[in-house]
């Protein structure tokens, strides 16, 4: 059995007006790539959210074996969100310092960067094929390119976790192909970890080890990539509460 690396127990959050996640449990080992899948407000980016300790939640939550109150080696996870809302792309800022931005986590904002720190830069933006745009600005760079960046800033630091919250949102059609194979690349390295929220959990489906489907908040169904595509008629209504015929196709999954 791999080191747990995230272990959800009875998690529950309630906004004002709604509940959004109730006692959703589930434990995240090393090495898996998860994907987190559901409707809009199912709750996906809500226990994002709570793994990353930006929403307090009622229920526990633990991180590499830690209480998260207690976990101070954020360095050791990373975050990539959706692009859209979290960059302005007309701020006048390098490739190179983008990703330099993702040391901070380790060694704090105000110290200088060291020979070793530009190194560690250079080595991320070579990982996503970006070094030679190394010094062009971030909001020239397509939607595409611009993912790159943010991955390789999201790798910086070497994180034992990676979180990444709909990626391709905002970002064309045609660079998320490229996206999802920088993500295969890293994913042979199998002491990395990965967390996905994703909508399009077909076009993931070579990268995922395990899902985790979210229903209201619920937990609607945590199996294994193989078990998911072979759930029966019952599961699959109870997972997607719309109107419709569900195919089975032999060999192919779910349609």
């Amino acid at each position: 059995m791999n080191e747990p690396i995230i272990e959800i127990n009875q998690v529950t959050y309630d906004y004002p007006d709604r509940r959004v996640l109730n006692n959703v449990s589930f434990t995240v080992e090393q090495g898996q790539f998860l994907a987190i899948v559901g409707e809009n407000g199912s709750g996906k980016s809500t226990l994002i959210k709570c793994m990353l300790g930006l929403l307090n939640p009622k229920g526990s939550i633990r991180l590499f074996g830690q209480n998260q109150s207690n976990f101070n080696d954020w360095w050791r996870i990373s975050y990539v969100s959706q692009k859209a809302a979290s960059f302005n792309s007309g701020f006048p800022v390098t490739v190179a310092e983008v990703v330099e931005m993702g040391l901070y986590a380790k060694k704090g904002l105000f110290r200088r960067v060291t020979k070793q720190d530009r190194e560690k830069v250079k080595t991320a933006l070579e990982t996503v094929g970006m070094w030679e745009r190394r010094d062009s600005k971030v909001g020239d760079l397509s939607g595409g390119q611009q993912q790159r960046v943010f991955i390789a800033r999201a790798l910086v630091n070497d994180p034992d976790l990676m979180i990444l919250d709909e990626p391709t949102v905002g970002v064309d059609q045609r660079y998320v192909k490229e996206f999802y194979e920088i993500l295969e690349e890293l994913r042979r390295d199998k002491k990395r970890t990965f967390v996905l929220v994703t909508h399009d959990i077909h076009f993931v489906s070579k990268l995922v080890t395990d899902v985790i489907h979210l229903v209201d908040g619920r937990l609607g169904c945590n199996c294994g990539i193989k078990e998911y595509w072979e759930l029966d008629e019952q599961t699959i209504r109870s997972l997607y509460p719309v109107p419709g015929r569900v195919l089975i196709h032999e060999g192919e999954g779910v349609q």
